[in-house]
């Protein structure tokens, strides 16, 4: 019998993104204060540049200014946080202290259903814990904490509490999503990386808060009936699953089951399609939606209105 045995692939895989990219997340103390009391909640972040900028959930730091940052090699570093933003559910901390070497960002708009992901953070307050599983489904648009999370990745890796923050990873150890939620027994999410989350992370980093236009929908991939793909030469849109009453799709005319097809002029074939127009160029400004109902073209124009933030949370 052989003293040793290598891993198989997919071992080797799991164990080399967790050996780069377990030193990269932070395990994250959080002050809270409430009607009970005073106490604190556990997260996670990412290092993602080299001068002491941390990404992690906007729901993990909640209403706080500040919290500590510890790492795998045993040293820890007190934080601010640089800013906020509830719809994206994506905040930015800044280490007042030595950090490790910054994590790489990937592009979530690249993955596929069935590849392979790894999840590193700290749940339930355990350092380094890592977690293997698949792209699940993906361009998602569900709600969560009384708020909107648009395009997310939906994965089987398993998530619990404190993984909140955490790494979502791709073989390369790139990290391609910030874990956001455990919606059931094997439904985790995660935040893209992506242009529209790089524009988020600008923001956060520059004014510390991003303006965002709110329409009010929860989107997901919908096929165009096959008489219409010729004719739109296309074959997908965004699927309308809910319209959230009174807001600016719901004054529009806009209905669950309506197929958007185009908003502004573009076409929309995916949650960040929308996304990329909800920045603060589109507050207060008509704009026009072209949807599919019941076998038929409907033009709208909705009013996009300004995310209010503590609404949002």
């Amino acid at each position: 019998m052989e003293a040793s045995h290598p891993l198989d692939a997919y071992s080797q895989i799991v164990s080399g993104v967790a050996e780069r990219l377990t030193p990269k997340v932070a395990s994250l103390r959080v002050p809270r204060r409430g009607p009970g009391g005073t106490g604190e909640s556990l997260g996670s972040a990412v290092v993602f540049t080299g001068d002491g900028f941390l990404l992690t959930n906007a729901h993990v730091v909640g209403q706080a200014t500040n919290g500590t940052a510890s790492f795998s090699d045993g040293t820890s570093a007190p934080f601010a946080v640089v800013g906020a933003d509830p719809l994206s559910d994506l905040a930015v901390l800044r280490a007042n202290g030595p950090t490790p070497e910054p994590a790489e960002l990937g592009e979530a708009d690249q993955l596929v259903v069935g590849q392979l992901v790894v999840a590193v953070g700290n749940p339930l307050g355990l350092a380094g814990s890592v977690t293997a599983g698949v792209v699940s489904a993906l361009g998602r648009s569900l709600p969560a904490r009384g708020r909107l999370i648009e395009d997310v990745i939906q994965t089987d890796a398993a998530l619990n509490p404190g993984n909140s923050g955490g790494a979502l990873a791709d073989s390369g150890a790139r990290v391609i999503g910030i874990n956001t939620a455990v919606a059931g027994v094997g439904l985790g999410m995660a935040v893209p990386v992506n242009a529209t989350t790089r524009r988020i992370i600008s923001a956060l980093m520059r004014d510390g808060r991003v303006r965002r236009a709110y329409l009010g929908l929860v989107t997901m991939p919908g096929p165009v009936p096959a008489s219409w793909r010729d004719r739109l030469g296309r074959t997908t849109g965004l699927l309308v699953a809910e319209v959230v009453s009174g807001g600016p799709a719901g004054r529009a005319g806009l209905r669950a089951g309506d197929l958007l097809l185009t908003a502004g002029g573009k076409p929309v074939k995916a949650a960040q399609d929308l996304q990329r127009l909800m920045f603060s160029e589109a507050i207060g400004r008509p704009l026009a939606i072209t949807v599919m109902r019941n076998g038929a073209l409907v033009d709208v124009i909705a009013e996009p209105s300004e995310l209010s933030t503590p609404a949002a949370q």
